[in-house]
């Protein structure tokens, strides 16, 4: 997207914090900025959410409540504490495994010195009760044995249980680390990994990789004029047309605010346009209306700028030509894909 969009965008966004800020009489900490920043931009929807929930209930929010929602959804902290925790669960379960496993391990150690033993005693015993007695304590030992064993299945059976749910916590938190809540699509952290690395397989497999960088035409206006709530409906919208237009093993993100970026492996220029318009097409078919009061609030538009990969391209340089075909298609009147063959031509500005 064009600077000067960027711009008008962020200062819109640093504008509504400050007066989030001195409407609420709220310290003008970095951090506080940085949440009423996030707040107004809609990045975080759980955040919304709770700072929503709060107004709505006394009006306003108080400091403490502020470093409260920041340290639940923003601090850097917040993460690394979640994966230090489960770490931390997991090496107590293999701490316990390793105790159950060295236990059947001197069981087993002992049950061998009984047999060992019982061998020797009854090779030269004649005495028929002492035969008896020597045969009584094996099959005492075979079925203490027995029982450690069967204690040790049932104590591994759990430790797998266990384990299983750790495993599936650690998913939930690297899903949670790069996926955007909002949208439910991933997020510019996994935007930016996946880039870097479709770019490198592009590179070595010479196969082509397009890249879509998408945005919802005079969002600002629209989240103004409705209301974060609405706002966050047009962009989950956006996002439902934007998966179901994408093949498995496309990358859809959240690139920030109101921008997509389309990450479109083994896809040349000519298949990405027609992906571009598929998903462009499918937004501008679906009527938002309203859920508070059902009103039919018309059609939403977007425009996209399609690249392509070409050899010696950086994440960087790839995203600049989206972004100018981006702009371009914002100067020519929005509601359209610009692609990077069409800046070769003369442009035909249209008022929109």
């Amino acid at each position: 997207m064009g600077k000067k969009d960027d711009f008008q965008r962020t200062i819109a966004y640093g504008d509504a914090a400050l007066k989030q800020i001195k409407r609420n009489e709220i310290p003008a900490y970095p951090k506080n900025y940085e949440l009423w920043y996030t707040y107004s931009a809609g990045f975080n929807h759980a955040l919304n959410k709770s700072v929503n929930e709060i107004l709505k209930a006394k009006g306003s929010i108080s400091p403490q409540e502020v470093d409260q929602i920041y340290n639940r959804f923003m601090s850097p902290q917040r993460l690394g504490e979640r994966i230090e925790e489960v770490g931390n669960l997991i090496s107590d379960e293999i701490g316990q495994i390793v105790d159950t496993i060295s236990e059947s391990q001197s069981s087993a150690s002992d049950y061998k010195s009984s047999l060992e033993g019982a061998k020797t005693e009854l090779t030269s015993e004649q005495d028929t009760d002492k035969i008896r007695e020597i045969v009584s304590n094996l099959i005492v030992a075979t079925r203490q044995t027995e029982a450690i064993n069967r204690n040790l299945e049932v104590q591994l059976a759990e430790s797998r249980r266990q384990i299983e749910e750790m495993k599936e916590s650690i998913e939930a938190i690297r899903f949670e680390s790069l996926t955007d809540e909002l949208t439910t699509l991933a997020n510019r952290k996994h935007f930016d990994q996946s880039l870097e690395r479709a770019i490198d397989e592009a590179e070595h497999s010479r196969e082509p990789l397009s890249l879509l960088m998408t945005d919802i035409d005079r969002f600002k206006n629209f989240n103004d004029t409705y209301g974060h709530q609405t706002g966050d409906q047009v962009l989950r919208l956006v996002a439902l047309a934007v998966k179901q237009n994408v093949k498995g093993q496309d990358i859809a993100c959240r690139y920030g605010g109101e921008e997509f970026g389309v990450i479109l492996p083994m896809t040349s220029l000519k298949q990405a346009i027609s992906v571009a318009e598929n998903i462009r097409k499918s937004v501008m078919s679906k009527e938002l209306v309203k859920r508070s009061t059902g009103e039919n609030l018309g059609r939403i538009t977007i425009s996209i700028g399609v690249s392509t990969y070409t050899v010696g391209d950086t994440p960087q340089s790839m995203i600049e030509r989206s972004d100018q075909c981006l702009y371009a298609a914002k100067r020519n009147g929005r509601n359209r894909v610009v692609a990077e063959t069409d800046l070769e031509e003369p442009e035909t500005v249209q008022v929109a």
